[in-house]
């Protein structure tokens, strides 16, 4: 599918100078486990899902000051390539509402498409790659590891969730939820023991604090 590559490319020079953890490593293995889980779901339109998956950060609020730009830039790129109208509104609508922290005050209901493409994203933040990763983003906004008595918060909305936190608490806030939200089977049974690998982890984290 070579309008798949020049999405890849594209996507690949607009996180060329990622250093938060959203980089086009986490691009490629979301693409990846997308990709696995469509094979499993024959209702799947595999263009959608893998156009969605490349795109998915590119428009994201915690990594890009000007949203609207972004969009823009992925619908002209969308539109260079012939995609319809209608795969176009239905991959905007995927990477728009996927998030974790768009779902906080609302939860939308993504099409089978969207769901695949939400749970390969939130694979990769659990497990041991998914700590890694929490450790690499605390770090490079400068959270602290982690503070006994800075307890993890509940409840929050959007604006809230964007408030940092340590590293730690982040695993209660959000990454052992995931599991539990996961859409599809195949999904939830990959995050199984990854949930398990996060839970070890932070226990033998407190552990060693003390």
């Amino acid at each position: 599918m070579n309008e798949i590559k020049e999405i890849a490319d594209f996507v690949k020079r607009q996180l060329a100078d990622d250093q938060t953890g959203h980089d086009f490593s986490h691009i490629k293995r979301v693409v990846r486990l997308s990709e696995k889980l469509s094979d499993m779901i024959p209702s799947s339109n595999q263009m959608i899902v893998l156009a969605a998956a490349y795109l998915h950060d590119v428009i994201d609020d915690k990594l890009v000051k000007d949203t609207n730009k972004h969009k823009n830039l992925v619908i002209d790129k969308l539109s260079e390539l012939d995609f319809s109208s209608e795969y176009i509104n239905q991959i905007m609508n995927i990477i728009e509402q996927m998030s974790y922290s768009k779902n906080l005050n609302n939860h939308y209901q993504l099409d089978i498409n969207g769901q695949i493409v939400q749970d390969a994203d939130r694979l990769d933040a659990i497990g041991v790659i998914g700590i890694a990763r929490a450790f690499y983003f605390g770090g490079h906004f400068g959270d602290n590891m982690y503070d006994p008595n800075q307890l993890p918060r509940t409840n929050m909305d959007k604006k809230e969730y964007r408030k940092h936190t340590t590293v730690i608490n982040h695993f209660y806030e959000k990454l052992f939820k995931l599991p539990d939200l996961m859409n599809t089977k195949a999904a939830r049974k990959l995050a199984a023991p990854r949930k398990k690998y996060m839970e070890n982890f932070v226990n033998e984290f407190k552990n060693e604090w003390q």
